[in-house]
């Protein structure tokens, strides 16, 4: 049987002479590889005639991290910390998402793309969490910590995550200074940081549609890591 295509989101760039590119991480590309599926990156300027004629031919799409989604997109708090938007990739992510959402394509999000799963259904965001959190953690280490594990995620043990990952409390890495804050309708939190931060969450009437607020791509050593992606990439091959 052929491998499943997985389509991969990819941010654009400028480099130093300030000509555009487009990039994604290659751990990305590794786990879903490593995972049995078949990478394919989506570059976001396409026209919205193209990126629908590639929806159409994926089994699969994984919404990778990256940077702020704009404020256009869902009601959230302006500060001075929200990055750039990069408008294409905010416009190509949401509808992919709310077009893999609908018909039931497999999707993973990660980081940035658990964002893109609340915002595209109805839901916000902190726009920096350590301004609008109580009590939050330190949920932001730059720099080479991406395999550092920094704090526990505890996830129900009645959730699809949990049975996706064989377990129900995970150590996990933490890049992001944004997160989940009221919850789109259709989407369900399933683990939460030690400071009440959703994590985890899923779309429970959807076949496979996870989002994650880490970044897994970092820890495939991890066995729960390794059955995250294998699980989406199997869900990607049923749905072929």
């Amino acid at each position: 049987m052929p491998k499943p295509l997985i389509g991969i989101t990819m941010r654009n760039e400028k480099d130093l002479d300030e000509s555009p590119f487009v990039a994604v991480g290659q751990n990305y590309i590794r786990a879903i590889v490593q995972a049995g599926g078949l990478p394919f990156l989506i570059p976001s300027m396409l026209n919205e005639e193209d990126f629908n004629d590639i929806y159409s031919r994926l089994d699969g799409i994984l919404f990778s991290g990256g940077g702020d989604v704009s404020l256009e997109y869902f009601s959230g708090a302006d500060h001075p910390r929200i990055g750039t938007a990069d408008d294409e990739r905010d416009f190509t992510e949401i509808s992919l998402l709310g077009a893999a959402a609908n018909d039931g394509k497999p999707l993973l999000g990660i980081c940035r793309g658990a964002q893109v799963m609340n915002i595209a259904l109805g839901g916000t965001l902190y726009t920096h969490i350590p301004d609008q959190l109580p009590n939050a953690i330190d949920h932001h280490y730059p720099g080479h910590l991406r395999k550092t594990l920094v704090h526990p995620v505890h996830v129900d043990e009645a959730s699809k995550a949990a049975e996706i990952f064989g377990e129900t409390l995970l150590q996990v890495n933490s890049l992001h200074h944004q997160g989940v804050k009221d919850l789109a309708p259709r989407i369900k939190a399933v683990g939460y940081a030690p400071d009440n931060l959703p994590e985890v969450v899923e779309i429970a009437d959807h076949p496979f549609a996870i989002g994650v607020q880490w970044h897994p791509e970092w820890l495939t050593d991890q066995p729960a890591m390794r059955r995250l992606f294998k699980s989406f990439v199997s869900a990607a091959s049923k749905n072929k």
